[in-house]
């Protein structure tokens, strides 16, 4: 699953989401197409092709990114 903006770090995650910044999430292929606005979720970056550098749980609260672990 990736977030729909494209972060190159998990800090640079951490530090929008403190920040305020608002961004959705997404799941790429066969399994996209989820209700992604309320829950934990497992997110990576950077996005493809890039190979995947960092992994993070994200925690969402009416669409809006409010956690990240």
């Amino acid at each position: 699953m990736y977030c729909d903006h494209d972060f190159h770090s998990k800090k640079q995650l951490k530090e929008a989401v403190a920040q305020g910044m608002v961004f959705g999430l997404h799941q790429v292929g066969p399994f996209g197409g989820g209700d992604y606005r309320n829950g934990t979720f497992t997110v990576t970056g950077p996005h493809y092709p890039q190979p995947h550098r960092w992994y993070a749980r994200v925690t969402m609260k009416d669409g809006r990114p409010v956690k990240v672990r």
